[in-house]
């Protein structure tokens, strides 16, 4: 953190926040679910919606074109949403069998293929009460670019949630939430995860990554760890759940947290990647 920084509350108007995602010019764009919105956190500071209704969008990221990829929970699909706001669905179900609720993704900034979560957190909004039996479980998920269908890259988690990777796009971090276990893997050259490693005893709602390899894990309150998993500060919110971060503003040395009801801004020593 920056010196003397403490969390700053930007707004406090919302159900429940999630989805952090920063363009390029450092706008962040976060989700409000059980509102079906998804609202822009702009570099001047002000506060608008971009999106609503948004398919009660969940985890954002841009893509390099400056689409921002959305896991839309409402319908359980993958949708590339546009600067205008135009949604394409990118991914609606895996060989004819629904998702569970596609929860986080991160596109890798070599291959652009998207990893993504997908756990069952049963919704009001839906008809359904249960999972989909042909599904096969909660499973972590690698869409291709350019390829309609996704292959399953971990079948052995409990329940993952937060997912992020590094910048050379030669790893990936996926939190077992119901575990309280993060793992990180080895991205192999056709997308392929290998050599999961327990990276900390600690699970993750949104996860992100600093220029220095850092991962900040959330839940309660912010928990940032070293690469080698070493725990380097704890960073307590003034709020019931903290779902998640990214590194925002023209710099990228704003952390962005979305907490419950809350979002808040925290100044950094250290930046975000691109």
């Amino acid at each position: 953190m920056a010196p003397q920084a403490t969390p700053r509350l930007v707004a406090k108007q919302f159900k429940f926040t999630e989805g952090p995602a920063v363009d390029k010019a450092g706008n962040v764009f976060f989700t409000d679910q059980p509102n079906n919105k998804i609202w822009k956190y702009g570099t001047d500071g002000k506060l608008s919606v971009f999106l609503e209704p948004a398919g009660r969008a969940n985890g954002l990221y841009f893509d390099k074109q400056g689409n921002l990829l959305a896991c839309a929970d409402e319908n359980n699909q993958l949708w590339s949403i546009n600067p205008q706001g135009q949604a394409t669905v990118l991914l609606q179900d895996v060989h004819g069998h629904r998702l569970n609720g596609p929860n986080d993704l991160w596109i890798s900034p070599q291959s652009e293929g998207i990893y993504f979560t997908d756990p069952y957190y049963q919704r009001t909004y839906w008809a359904r009460t249960t999972p989909d039996a042909g599904l096969g479980g909660q499973n972590v998920y690698y869409l291709a670019k350019g390829q309609r269908q996704p292959v399953v890259v971990d079948d052995q988690l409990q329940k993952p949630n937060g997912i992020i990777g590094t910048p050379d796009g030669k790893q990936l971090y996926v939190a077992d939430i119901d575990a309280n276990k993060t793992y990180r893997y080895q991205i192999g050259p056709d997308g392929k995860l290998t050599n999961r490693q327990l990276f900390v005893e600690q699970g993750s709602d949104g996860m992100t990554i600093d220029n220095q390899g850092n991962i900040y894990l959330t839940g309660k309150g912010v928990t940032v760890y070293s690469p080698s998993g070493q725990q380097l500060t704890h960073i307590p919110i003034p709020a019931e759940w903290t779902g998640n971060v990214c590194f925002g503003g023209p710099d990228r040395r704003t952390l962005f947290i979305t907490a419950s009801e809350a979002v808040y801004t925290l100044a950094m020593r250290v930046q975000g990647v691109q």
